[in-house]
């Protein structure tokens, strides 16, 4: 399957927990002042690659703990992502990923296909990323309003579980 992105990164330790190949997905609409990835944001920028050359990367690396979606905006390309994501969830691995809009957002959207790739995450880094709420003393996130979810919980509970790291 197809995807449109930006780049790769395929030893990332800061996309979330352990080492991680990240996906930068092209294309964003929230444009945040700020941004770390600006060069994302036009929908046709970046290359478009096979979801099954991104996983054979994925697959050749044994310190990987997992992937991470970030953009761009992930969600405005959730079937290829929620392909990648059944393919590392297959190895045992972990799914992190990153979105300008809040957990409550997406849902609302309902969109069998957003729904779809919540439900594959592992953790959802959530909210745009907001300048003037800048904390570099956060782990994998840019600004103080961004939340990491802990999505298996979320699920388990019936409401949104932030991420409790014990590092």
């Amino acid at each position: 399957m197809e995807i449109r992105i930006s780049g790769i990164v395929n030893d990332s330790i800061v996309d979330g927990r352990g080492i991680r190949l990240t996906v930068f997905t092209q294309g964003c609409p929230h444009h945040c002042p700020g941004c770390h990835n600006p060069q994302t944001h036009d929908f046709t920028g970046g290359r478009v690659e096979d979801t099954d050359v991104i996983f054979d990367m994925f697959r050749k690396n044994p310190l990987l703990r997992g992937i991470t979606f970030s953009g761009g905006e992930p969600f405005c390309q959730p079937k290829p992502l929620l392909a990648l994501a059944k393919q590392v969830h297959a190895l045992h691995k972990d799914v992190t990923a990153y979105s300008g809009w809040t957990y409550e957002q997406l849902v609302s959207m309902h969109n069998p296909d957003v729904d779809a790739l919540l439900n594959a995450c592992d953790v959802l880094v959530d909210g745009p990323y907001i300048e003037q709420q800048r904390n570099l003393e956060l782990l994998f996130r840019g600004s103080e309003n961004q939340r990491l979810i802990d999505m298996n919980a979320t699920r388990r509970n019936g409401r949104v579980t932030l991420l409790q790291l014990d590092y």
